[in-house]
């Protein structure tokens, strides 16, 4: 923690940054993409996109997961989702999953989660959607990385949908003025897969 509260102190202070482009800043922002990511500390979409500062809106969760609109409950996810389309007119939005991650590993293994109620509460939201592919993926043992590997993408498949079905994104993609794009991050690689027109995911 040090480290890391040392750099913090002394980040306006580095020599390499442009102070021109952080005065810039200061008078708003116009990011090019959204990514939506999850939370797990081995994924940082600035560092895999190359992005500095103003380029890209965050919205990072356990799971990379996007709540269904219009469900009454305040939600932090669709607030941000709302602004980036509808304030800073964002038009291109990436939803990222990620190889080992434990939110969709909690859901393929079973785990009992009822000493975290939150986490359950949460993953419920996507239980329902990804019960089809929880079953062993034919020729693989339950647990392994191809299985996971599976729901994790298929995860991603269906926050897109849910994605689309928010009225501001619906309104623009009938438009053709916004694009939705899916990743799927390999952490032990850094390599990053695509997803298709025919929903499939390639290095492209």
């Amino acid at each position: 923690m040090q480290a890391l509260l040392d750099h913090a102190r002394s980040f306006h202070r580095n020599p390499g940054r442009d102070a021109d482009t952080l005065r810039a800043l200061a008078a708003g922002q116009s990011p090019e993409a959204m990514v939506i990511s999850c939370s797990d500390s081995r994924v940082v979409p600035a560092l895999i996109t190359g992005a500095g500062p103003g380029e890209v809106f965050e919205l990072r969760n356990a799971g990379n997961i996007v709540p269904p609109p219009g469900s009454g409950a305040p939600s932090g996810e669709a607030a941000t989702i709302e602004y980036a389309l509808q304030v800073l007119g964002v038009r291109d939005v990436v939803v990222c999953g990620h190889s080992h991650c434990g939110a969709m590993d909690a859901l393929a293994s079973g785990s009992d989660l009822s000493g975290l109620p939150g986490v359950e509460a949460w993953l419920s939201l996507v239980r329902p959607a990804l019960t089809p592919y929880l079953t062993p993926c034919v020729g693989t043992r339950p647990g392994t990385e191809a299985r996971l590997e599976r729901i994790v993408q298929r995860n991603i498949v269906h926050q897109l949908a849910v994605l689309g079905s928010y009225p501001a994104a619906r309104r623009l993609m009938n438009a053709g003025e916004l694009r939705l794009h899916g990743w799927y991050y390999r952490v032990e690689t850094g390599a990053l897969l695509e997803l298709g027109d025919d929903g499939t995911f390639e290095a492209r």
